[in-house]
């Protein structure tokens, strides 16, 4: 089966969203269903996989209503813009820093309020339509992720096939449920930014966050789905990465010669290297750790489509399997971008932003992934779309071409 990872970014989603259209576009998948049996996602990612799951049956026009809604998309749609609201927010975090001591209670839960958000996730993505295209055979299973905000532990909220593996692992738990808002609102409910997300587990409720705190492997969920081929979209440059790196290596060398120093980072540099390690960095290295233990699997003969078993060799509980793996990764810096367009952040938003400091250039990553403008998604849409096409042949390959272990 073929597997699609979206992986979480805000307001980046919109980039996946652009990588989808021209994939929706290709002359093999235009007028057919979806190829993406299993489709899995986290944060922005959940409401992308979603709307694909739920429109399975015409991937053409799923795609495309995706890319509409990100570009039609306008801040007051996720939260909430008025002066009023985001003076009280701010307010309540005043009295709590000062007085939460003597208060013993907390009014501030989190930065922005995300009502509108909800209201167009319930408006927009066609929840009941999941189940018909389970039921006929357009998709296996999609999987949406959470963070438990009591026990620290990732949720893997499951709708599909009877008879869908369900695994347990000592941070991780699978619920089989019918997907609803409230599982697509947790996944989305970026920390501290946006308030928790109350979901009824069958024991009562508990409260969530961003799917992508404890996501440290994105492919798992697909793999252990039953996915032979997985296609990942991601929001992270690797051009933009290298040469932050390259900059960082030789810094060194020249403070030493007392020019050109890197100075101390603000407050918003930092947060935006926070929402790095929970949006970018965990698909690079599942990718890196997926290609190498293909590289095992292969050198030592452990596909299961041709197993090599010795009568002495220990059984294990997960057998090894190959699973190719592809990315498609913005060529463009995504910061640099949202930099050009801070002008559309409201008002008191940006003028709390410039009180956390201004970030270089290439580090202005926390603007990035709250500028919900369409603007800045319409720019990233063109970015992704660009991207996908530029790829094209290759991605209608890898989706068109099974490989020979899911032939056996």
């Amino acid at each position: 089966m073929l597997g699609l990872v979206l992986t979480a970014g805000g307001a980046r989603g919109a980039y996946q969203a652009g990588v989808l259209k021209r994939i929706g576009q290709l002359a093999a998948l235009r007028d057919r269903p979806s190829p993406f049996a299993i489709i899995t996602g986290a944060s922005a990612g959940a409401i992308n996989g979603t709307m694909l799951a739920a429109r399975s049956a015409r991937l053409h026009e799923a795609t495309s209503m995706l890319a509409e809604l990100w570009a039609q998309l306008e801040m007051k749609q996720v939260f909430r813009t008025g002066t009023a609201s985001l003076t009280i927010g701010g307010l309540r975090w005043l009295r709590d820093l000062s007085l939460g001591g003597f208060l013993q209670s907390a009014g501030a839960r989190a930065l922005l309020d995300a009502t509108p958000l909800r209201d167009l996730i319930a408006r927009t993505l066609p929840f009941g339509r999941i189940a018909e295209a389970i039921q006929r055979g357009y998709l296996y299973a999609i999987a949406i992720s959470a963070t438990s905000y009591h026990s620290g532990r990732s949720f893997t909220f499951v709708q599909g096939r009877d008879g869908h593996p369900i695994w347990v692992k000592s941070r991780r738990v699978v619920l089989p449920v019918e997907l609803g808002v409230e599982h697509v609102c947790a996944s989305a409910a970026i920390p501290i930014i946006f308030p928790p997300v109350a979901i009824d587990c069958g024991a009562g409720e508990l409260f969530f966050g961003d799917g992508s705190l404890r996501l440290v492997s994105p492919f798992s969920a697909a793999i252990r789905l039953g996915a032979r081929r997985v296609l990942a979209i991601g929001i992270r440059s690797q051009r933009s990465a290298d040469a932050l790196s390259r900059a960082e290596t030789f810094a060194g060398e020249r403070a030493a010669f007392g020019s050109g120093a890197l100075t101390e980072p603000p407050l918003a540099q930092i947060c935006g290297i926070f929402l790095n390690a929970i949006f970018l960095d965990h698909l690079d290295t599942d990718f890196d750790h997926l290609t190498r233990m293909n590289e095992l699997i292969l050198a030592y003969g452990g596909d299961t489509a041709t197993p090599r078993t010795p009568a002495s060799a220990v059984s294990v509980s997960e057998p090894m399997r190959v699973v190719m793996p592809m990315a498609v990764n913005p060529s463009e810096d995504l910061a640099m971008v949202a930099k050009a367009h801070e002008h559309k952040m409201p008002r008191l938003i940006r003028h709390l932003m410039d009180g956390l400091g201004t970030p270089e250039a290439h580090s202005a990553d926390l603007l990035s992934y709250l500028l919900f403008d369409s603007a800045y998604t319409r720019a990233l849409i063109d970015i992704g779309y660009r991207d996908a096409n530029e790829q094209r042949d290759e991605i209608e390959a890898f989706l068109c071409t099974r490989s020979a272990s899911e032939a056996a």
